[in-house]
């Protein structure tokens, strides 16, 4: 029998920490996936698929070696919102992604994690030059990837579903 080892990194950036989920993460996870903003994250779901997703994303942290973390604020504990990586079956490549939850947006917080997030991924994982899978309707997520440097590459599929793969600039590559 395999033992499997399960080592998810803390990641500090300014005001955010990038931590592991856990339980305790269910209700604000709940509460966000219970509301129509989740639609362009698959939601929405109901509290027991929520407690799959985290399980799931802890699976994930233990078959790849990466994964998504929870975007807390580094002075309260609180938290904010997912951003990390994830490759599932039915992915072309590892993506990163990202969600704040309501209450949170507006503030720069998916900005600021999802770069920590690369960078973080670049220099240990080896993910540089990530995608990410947009819904075509989501103007946010797809105003949010333009600032952070990666450009419009396809219109794709994902798991069946139509969007758009934005990808994101190598490390040291200066966006165009």
């Amino acid at each position: 029998m395999t033992t499997l080892t399960l080592h998810i990194p803390e990641v500090k950036s300014g005001d955010l920490i990038l931590r592991t989920i856990c339980e305790d993460d269910l209700d604000q996870l709940a509460a966000f996936y219970a509301g129509t903003r989740s639609q362009f994250v698959g939601g929405p779901l109901s509290r027991a698929d929520c407690w799959r997703l985290i399980a799931g994303n802890l699976g994930h942290w233990a078959l790849r070696g990466f994964g998504m973390w929870v975007i807390a604020d580094r002075g309260t504990g609180n938290p904010l919102g997912i951003c990390g990586f994830i490759f599932r079956e039915g992915w072309d490549e590892p993506e990163l992604g990202w969600q704040v939850w309501d209450g949170y947006e507006g503030r720069g917080i998916a900005y600021r994690a999802a770069h920590a997030a690369r960078t973080h991924g670049a220099a240990h994982f080896g993910l540089d030059g990530v995608i990410s899978y947009i819904d075509p309707a989501n103007t946010r997520s797809q105003a949010l990837a333009e600032r952070l440097g990666a450009r419009f590459e396809r219109d794709g599929t994902l798991l069946g579903t139509p969007c758009q793969v934005w990808r994101h600039p190598k490390s040291g590559e200066v966006a165009a």
